[in-house]
């Protein structure tokens, strides 16, 4: 029987994260131009890596087409000027997508069939919106395999209100205000810098620098975030406010075996404990981290009062408040998505799963007294996703 291999977390960076369309600072850069520039990028901080070890590049896209088709993984590779001998391939779970390239080449590491490998994931919505040129098979409705609001992520979000009236559109708002704040707070301190990647960009004004992400709004009020319209159900919940945007960017993440890392003398900034996915139903597929989580945690051996750090995608602030009421954990709990999420900073469908890693990992090195983080997020089409992480940094002391 093959010998299990620690899987560790290397490092991790990403682009800004434009908004989508005609107005975005991306709208004249293409899919996979962004990804090539997370890679080199990450690649960079790595001068003494032989590059001919990378064993494969896994890269996911939600809309495999046009500059975001032709197996991005092997045509980044080459694009990023790794050695024609690294192979890669495409991968597809929609919003999970980066997370699902992480866990796929855990998976080959953990196997011992991988030493070192690159996975994440890219999403130029304003190029390529979520679902467009797909074509859904008629036997999804006509046989009632699931129903209308599964195809639409804000009618799915709109469900989940319906399922738990006590999560109202106050505490969604509330708890998208907080977002705000804190990701503005944590651009103040520096938090993100460290790891964005700086890019290019060329709109109708000329050249420019993409060096933070586009979509945030600190300006943001609860009487503001009060009156936006209601725009997947008249008097419903879920708004633009309470919502992630639309977005455009990439994220790209080293991982290694520990005895790989320890012999090129590359850093460890997590380690995998465990992962699982799970499927729900489509209509609510915003509940989707609750029984990937609890798998997650089973695997692991742990329980939820084990994890000391929080990175849960935002898709939609109701989709984290009922993983957070399900667990018994307080809409403003301080272990929680610390400096924002996804409704702020943006969400890039197949990119976000390594961004929550990036920041996951930077917290722990702030964290000694944290040993377990958890990165997390929903899933189209009625499913979730949850990493189990492990602190390396680790200490054993409880702060102070």
């Amino acid at each position: 029987m093959a010998e299990r291999h620690e899987v560790v977390f290397v490092d991790g960076v990403r682009t800004p994260f434009g908004r989508a369309g005609e107005k975005g600072m991306f709208w004249g850069t293409r899919a996979d131009d962004l990804v090539v520039k997370a890679m080199v990028g990450l690649l960079d901080r790595h001068p003494d890596l032989p590059q001919d070890r990378i064993d494969d590049v896994a890269i996911a896209a939600t809309t495999q087409q046009g500059d975001q088709g032709l197996t991005l993984g092997r045509t980044a590779a080459l694009l990023a000027g790794l050695p024609k001998s690294v192979p890669g391939y495409a991968i597809d779970r929609m919003c999970a997508g980066a997370m699902t390239s992480v866990t796929t080449i855990s998976g080959a590491i953990g196997f011992g069939a991988y030493d070192l490998a690159l996975a994440g994931g890219v999403e130029h919505m304003g190029r390529h919106p979520m679902g467009f040129g797909a074509d859904p098979n008629p036997r999804f409705l006509s046989e009632k395999l699931v129903g209308e609001d599964a195809l639409n992520m804000g009618a799915t979000a709109e469900r989940i209100h319906d399922r738990f009236p006590h999560l109202t559109k106050e505490r969604a708002d509330h708890y998208a205000l907080r977002s705000q704040q804190k990701a503005a707070a944590a651009y103040d301190n520096g938090k993100f810098q460290p790891d964005l990647i700086p890019v290019a960009t060329r709109g109708e004004s000329g050249w420019g620098l993409a060096t933070r992400d586009e979509a945030l709004r600190p300006e943001t009020t609860l009487e503001g975030l009060a009156g936006l319209r209601t725009p997947f159900r008249p008097h419903g919940r879920v708004t633009a406010g309470n919502s992630s945007g639309l977005n455009d960017g990439a994220t790209i993440s080293l991982l290694a075996s520990q005895a790989t890392a320890k012999e090129l003398g590359l850093p460890t900034k997590m380690k995998l404990v465990s992962f699982a996915f799970a499927g729900v139903e489509p209509e609510i597929m915003g509940i989707g981290p609750v029984p990937s989580t609890e798998k997650a945690l089973k695997k692991a051996g742990l329980t939820i009062d084990d994890i000391g750090l929080f990175e849960l995608n935002e898709a939609f602030a109701i989709q984290v408040l009922s993983l957070l009421d399900h667990f018994g954990i307080d809409d403003d709990d301080p272990r929680v998505n610390q400096w924002g999420g996804a409704i702020a900073i943006g969400h890039p469908l197949a990119s976000s799963g390594v961004r929550l890693m990036i920041q996951l990992a930077a917290q722990f090195a702030e964290r000694p007294d944290v040993r377990y983080g958890l990165t997390a997020m929903c899933i189209g089409l009625g499913q979730g996703g949850s990493v189990i992480w492990e602190n390396p940094y680790f200490d054993g002391k409880k702060k102070k």
